[in-house]
């Protein structure tokens, strides 16, 4: 029935070596009858069929797309910013807003601040009842 032997209780290292060897040997075969076998062909068949439609419904919507209105608009858009970015447009108003949100920023941290420093000077001036 089966052609393996019962494991020994005490193995040398040479017997250890070739229990690998083996072992590496039978999963190069099972690997290589998993690869040829007919499921998996099967499979990358379906895979490949499947991203053929895939690249062609893309296709089909790009092509649509291209002359719908939204998508003229879009390469519209997309002109403009292109424009945009090589005058610097794009760069000074970035540079105007996160100057804004800087200055917003430091000035709510100002005012917690001035009111935390306030709020531990009244309390050390207030006089303490004991």
């Amino acid at each position: 029935m089966t052609d393996t032997p019962p494991p020994k209780s005490e193995a040398s290292p040479g017997d250890l070596a070739a229990e690998f060897r083996n072992l590496g040997d039978n999963l190069k075969e099972m690997f290589q009858s998993a690869w040829e076998s007919e499921e998996r062909k099967k499979l990358q068949q379906e895979i490949e069929a499947g991203l053929a439609e895939l690249g062609k419904s893309l296709n089909k919507t790009v092509e649509e797309l291209k002359v719908s209105p939204a998508g003229k608009r879009l390469k519209t858009e997309v002109y403009d910013l292109q424009q945009r970015v090589r005058s610097g447009d794009v760069e000074t108003e970035l540079r105007d807003n996160l100057l804004s949100v800087l200055r917003k920023v430091n000035f709510e941290l100002e005012k917690a601040s001035t009111r935390k420093t306030e709020t531990a000077t009244s309390s050390e001036e207030s006089p303490k009842e004991g």
